[in-house]
């Protein structure tokens, strides 16, 4: 019988918390500092004071923390829940300035969860009355949101090599190059490459610098806020559309394959398999796409294949953009968008959603099991991806995953059928939170129940930290019972 992990039986110590957590404010003050100068710019002082109290607020909570001492060594359990709550009270606190913007407390606290969630769902409507700032600072932070704030302590402000490299195990690579400091600040470079070199691609194509950068940071978290109510319908240009969404592309990509690329192991990247999956899947979304707008709705030829191209590109990244009101297009369209944002991006990237590679894992479990009835009994025969066997522990923690998403969307999906509301219109709204997409078929609006927006919310936290790391911290016997030393 296999013994249980001591780390595994302890409760999470409250010190250890309250340290990492107290440098995650220090983070999160420094990133505050950007809406506030824009607050100032655009002379929104009343706003700019709300971000003032918010960067007090977490000044404080990094002093108060500034003297408990680092521990050797952080329990799987404490990492998971540290980064669990990173992404719980970060819009709790960012929901105090988006007030300011006129929005009563539900509204800004599930913009907020969209925001950090890099999910982009709204029940804001009339954003061409709302503040410059307001625009500007929930796409900022889906910008940080998307990298993780996790990964930005890491990669700048904590000095400890064990301990940060327990805090990123938990986000499973999806938003850390790799669990060392040094390879955190390497995605933070490329990620913040990534994000110059949009906004000076969008800015040169559209003429407009606001629009260049609201939705190229929103574009490279692949969040998907826009600054026009009808999202990238509101743009005129198709050249602008796709430079925004290419940059979506770009971050539905492992990072680490940019690393590779510019290591002179081009070859090597090219031939990635979620980078081919990736484009595979787009384009086979693309021609479903085309073919319901171009015979079932009647769409000319050349927007039937524009719009296909955009929405496909837009649900297999989870970037969330629209180009035409989603809920007019029939259920065999929406049916293959919500398989596409099920899937999502790559591991490592910033896109959400189960991922590529589990679902190659996954479709490779098949092809053995398969393979094996053709086999003698005796045979051995091990699954493999990428040249190598796929251990036991990776197989069960994929196929946990998969069945713990799959079972999100049910018990969401079931609340909204309980509410009347159609049921691929319903199922495609809990898919697109779940797997932070944040196309709408326009369920989400402020009018939507408010137990609907919480069933919605919690979606988006549980797909941004993959469920586990949420679950651990509505676990009891994670709060409740022996703590382990100082070390």
């Amino acid at each position: 019988m296999t013994a249980i992990a001591p780390e595994l039986s302890y409760a999470v110590r409250m010190r250890v918390l309250a340290k990492y957590l107290g440098l995650l404010a220090s983070m999160l003050a420094l990133l505050t500092l950007v809406p506030l100068g824009a607050a100032v710019l655009f002379q929104d002082y009343g706003i700019a004071l709300r971000y003032l109290v918010v960067i007090a607020v977490l000044l404080a909570a990094w002093g108060a923390s500034r003297s408990i001492p680092e521990p050797r060594r952080i329990q799987t359990n404490e990492a998971l829940t540290i980064v669990a709550l990173a992404f719980v009270l970060s819009p709790l606190l960012m929901t105090f300035p988006f007030m300011g913007s006129g929005l009563s407390f539900s509204s800004a606290l599930f913009e907020a969860i969209s925001a950090v969630t890099t999910t982009g769902l709204s029940v804001t409507t009339d954003l061409a009355g709302k503040p410059e700032t307001f625009l500007f600072a929930r796409s900022w932070v889906q910008w940080y949101g998307g990298l993780g704030v996790v990964v930005l302590s890491i990669a700048i402000l904590m000095g400890s090599q064990m301990p940060t490299r327990r805090l990123g195990k938990p986000l499973g690579g999806e938003t850390l190059a790799t669990t060392t400091r040094a390879h955190a600040r390497q995605a933070l470079v490329i990620y913040s490459a990534l994000t110059v070199a949009g906004i000076a691609v969008v800015w040169l194509i559209s003429g407009n610098g606001a629009v260049a950068i609201n939705h190229v940071l929103a574009a490279v978290s692949t969040g998907g806020f826009s600054s026009f109510d009808n999202s990238l319908a509101g743009l005129d240009s198709w050249a602008s559309r796709f430079a925004i969404i290419g940059i979506s592309l770009c971050g539905a990509l492992p990072l680490t394959l940019y690393a590779l690329m510019a290591s002179r192991k081009w070859r090597r990247g090219v031939q990635d398999a979620e980078l081919l999956a990736l484009v595979a899947a787009i384009a086979l979304v693309a021609l479903l796409l085309f073919l319901s707008l171009r015979f079932q709705t009647g769409m000319a030829l050349s927007d039937a294949a524009g719009h296909a191209l955009f929405l496909a590109t837009s649900a297999q990244t989870t970037a969330g953009f629209a180009t035409l009101d989603l809920g007019a297009i029939d259920d065999s369209a929406k049916l293959s968008m919500i398989v596409s944002m099920l899937i999502g991006g790559g591991v490592g990237s910033t896109a959400g959603g189960i991922k590529l590679l589990r679902v190659l894992i996954l479709l490779r479990l098949i092809q053995v099991v398969l393979q094996r009835t053709a086999m003698p009994s005796s045979a051995v025969h091990y699954a493999k991806l990428r040249g190598r066997v796929l251990d036991d522990d990776a197989i069960q923690r994929v196929l946990i995953l998969i069945l713990l998403y799959v079972g999100v969307v049910a018990v969401s999906w079931f609340a909204f059928l309980v509410y009347g509301y159609a049921p691929m219109d319903a199922l495609f709204e809990v898919v697109s939170a779940t797997a932070t997409v944040g196309l709408s078929t326009g369920i989400t609006s402020a009018e939507m129940p408010t137990f609907l927006k919480g069933v919605l919310c919690l979606d988006m936290l549980l797909g941004r930290v993959e469920i586990i790391a949420l679950l651990v911290v509505l676990y009891l016997p994670n709060w409740v019972g022996t703590r382990k030393g100082a070390s």
